[in-house]
């Protein structure tokens, strides 16, 4: 069935966290509803729809920050009391907006997540989880990483309170009072949770979305979880942010209504076999911060109700919103629609007059002797995170007012990848990164009108690390700018996994000292990504890594006093042990290193490169033929006379250039990581073979496997 969404903007409120915008319960069968949504300025406004006018029910006062919006009541009754999170208070408001509770959850933090069911209270801040029951304290939980959301399965239909987290260890966990029950691993940062038809269908049917933009649907039964299924992110689209369900489509069957962090709404139904497939898709402008289906502009017009980073509160709905005209017809406007570009009119004249006087004010307020120079705030959404697929990292920048531009400076080494979303213009300044202090790079992006989200993406080198920096500049007046700085860390291109292949051959590094646990854990985070702040529960550490790039893998485990690390790549290794030591000599603590270096890690690693490398070999070969190819076809007229594989690379061309301009310096990459291995393996022996590196290059450009391999082993 064929799904056509129209769009509608309602109004426009303050900048909007994630999951801070309900529809309050419809009143009549098939009546509108009212639309509550929370803002960080720490405003409430609940609005109704009349006469196509969004009409305000009420609204508070400006308050602390607003970082969570949930419904609640007493059980089997209309869930249409409102409650917020701001800082470490919940607060409960009438639909009318009469404030009813104000609960001081007495938590170091604020709330991050919050869910409300009847009586039960659950909210959590960065690690901690608290249950509350009739605003007393129940149960309480510390989680290993940090949590992004909760949601709990009905009592009802339970007949107990089952907590489910989503943790950004890539991990749900489900709780029974205080402690855990089990753990569900995800395959990537889960960053929203929702019970499936809203009630968590049959069972406890929980779906999530993760960072990385997948979407799955996991089953939480008494004893283990089952997964029903996930849909991995193939066109590399944005983190999902909120989901919902609701009938949209009306077949009695509710659809998953998903948004995301780069401004896509979408609506999947399930097919013959439970399997979401995709029916409606929309773009908008910036991230969807919450998502709810229901009934709002129209009586009898179900819709999907979004709301943005920016606060935009927009309806995309079944209800057409324009006549179809015929041929030679000219489209009538209804009278309604009449009057309200009337209004709008008359409202934008007044805005223009304000904003003349305003100006002339400021003007003459700015040259007076007493004036003070005011800087204009603004909010800045940015977010840094490593795709697997590409083993690159994406930089997005969403601000509440159009961007004008944006400078990038790194003093360490980093390409830039084209991002095909992006349609800022870019310029390079030259860097001199032989100075102490010196840049490797410096960036400018110059906006078009209107961008308020911008996308990069860079690719860093393992070993070099140092800061990523981004100067953002709105446009405002006066002029005004944030910086944003984002630590590359030593191994950048891993990433956190559940499980290794320990049939690998492994290196190991060890570590023996007079230093505890919290200074080798802040040593891990300095050193990897994705590890939390704080030192999980426990007096032995244990993560597992992956390199995105590689496909190699890293072990770490420790404890106070020791530190074990295992790899089957020696110049992870390496680089660990460079600046491992490094980091104890700052703090003046002795170490004790020793290594057990396995030999055969190095033809492993070389195996693993392999791929990569002859396929980036090939690529390169079939791009320096394409000119001559095409200056062939154009002389000869046809491409018939030439053998199948020139052909397909003629076929091809615009495909292949596309990915070789998408991946510069891929080669060099390679060919830097087979010399960092060269140099690494007998630097581990005790022996400097930088002078035999020009002989490795030129191995490198006649690529063979068998000969490289025996250059490794000859030394």
């Amino acid at each position: 069935m064929e799904l056509n969404l129209n769009r509608v903007d309602y109004l426009q409120v303050g900048v909007t966290s994630q999951k801070t915008t309900r529809l309050l319960p419809a009143v009549g069968r098939r009546s509108t509803q009212k639309v509550a949504v929370a803002d960080q300025d720490g405003v409430i406004t609940c609005f109704g729809m009349k006469k196509g006018e969004a009409v305000p029910v009420f609204k508070t006062l400006p308050g602390q920050k607003i970082t969570r919006l949930d419904l609640g009541g007493a059980l089997g009754t209309p869930q249409e009391k409102i409650f917020v999170a701001a800082g470490s208070e919940v607060r409960g408001y009438t639909k009318k907006g009469k404030q009813f509770l104000s609960f001081e959850a007495n938590l170091a933090e604020s709330i991050k997540a919050m869910h409300v069911s009847g009586a039960d209270l659950f909210v959590c801040a960065s690690y901690i989880y608290n249950h509350y029951c009739d605003c007393k304290d129940q149960d309480y939980y510390l989680s290993g990483d940090k949590i992004n959301d909760i949601v709990c399965l009905p009592a009802e239909s339970t007949g107990r309170i089952v907590p489910v987290l989503a943790c950004q260890d890539r991990v749900l966990r489900v709780l029974q009072g205080s402690e855990l029950m089990y753990e569900v691993e995800v395959s990537g940062p889960p960053s929203v949770l929702e019970l499936n038809n809203r009630d968590g269908g049959t069972g406890g049917e929980v779906l999530y979305g993760t960072a990385d933009g997948k979407l799955g649907l996991v089953n939480i039964t008494e004893s283990s979880p089952v997964q029903k299924w996930e849909l991995d992110n193939e066109k590399k689209k944005g983190g999902v942010l909120c989901i919902d369900t609701f009938d949209i489509l009306g077949d009695g069957v509710r659809e998953i209504l998903v948004g995301r962090d780069d401004g896509t709404v979408e609506v999947y139904g399930l097919d013959s076999s439970n399997e979401p497939t995709l029916r409606f898709e929309h773009v908008l402008s910036e991230s969807v911060t919450s998502i709810q289906g229901g009934c709002v502009g129209k009586e009898n017009f179900d819709e999907v109700l979004t709301a943005t980073y920016t606060g935009w509160v927009t309806g995309l709905t079944t209800e057409q919103q324009q006549e179809e005209a015929g041929p030679g017809e000219e489209i009538k406007m209804s009278q309604e629609t009449q009057n309200k570009v009337a209004g709008l009119r008359v409202e934008l004249e007044q805005l223009q007059m304000k904003v003349l006087q305003e100006r002339e004010k400021y003007q003459q307020t700015s040259q007076s002797s007493t004036a003070l120079s005011a800087v204009p705030v603004f909010s800045v959404n940015d977010k840094l995170t490593l795709c697997q697929d590409d083993a690159s990292y994406s930089l997005t920048l969403e601000v509440q007012t159009a961007i004008d531009n944006l400078l990038l400076q790194s003093d360490v080494p980093i390409d830039l990848l084209d991002v095909d979303k992006n349609s800022a213009v870019v310029s390079f300044s030259e860097c001199d990164s032989e100075q102490p202090n010196g840049n490797f790079l410096l960036a400018t992006y110059r906006c078009q009108a209107n961008t308020t989200r911008l996308e990069l993406k860079v690719r860093s080198i393992e070993g070099q690390y140092g800061t990523l920096q981004a100067y953002i500049t709105p446009r405002l007046q006066p002029k005004t700018c944030q910086v944003r700085q984002y630590q590359i860390k030593p191994l950048s291109l891993h990433q956190r996994t559940h499980s290794i292949d320990q049939d690998r051959p492994m290196n190991t590094l060890s570590l023996v000292g007079q230093f505890s646990l919290a200074e080798i854990h802040s040593w891990v985070v300095f050193c990897l990504p994705e590890v939390p702040e704080k030192p999980p529960p426990g007096e032995t550490v244990t993560f597992y890594f992956q390199n995105t790039f590689l496909g190699t893998q890293l072990e770490t485990t420790y404890s106070k006093g020791e530190g074990h690390f295992k790899s089957d790549n020696i110049s992870t290794i390496s680089i660990l042990k460079d600046v491992l030591s490094k980091e104890a000599t700052k703090r003046k603590i002795n170490l004790n290193i020793s290594y057990d270096i396995n030999e055969e890690s190095v033809s492993h690693t070389l195996k693993m490169i392999h791929p990569k490398l002859e396929y980036q070999l090939l690529l390169a070969k079939k791009v320096q033929l394409i000119d001559a190819l095409k200056e062939l076809q154009v002389h000869e007229g046809n491409t018939d006379f030439l053998i199948p594989e020139y052909r397909s690379i003629l076929e091809e061309s615009t495909r292949l250039l596309e990915e070789y301009k998408k991946q510069p310096a891929h080669l060099e990459r390679l060919y830097g990581m087979i010399t960092d291995l060269f140099i690494d393996k007998f630097k581990f022996k005790g022996q400097n073979v930088k002078t035999k590196v020009s002989l490795l290059l030129e191995i490198l450009d006649n690529y063979d496997l068998n000969s490289l391999m025996d250059f490794f082993n000859e030394g």
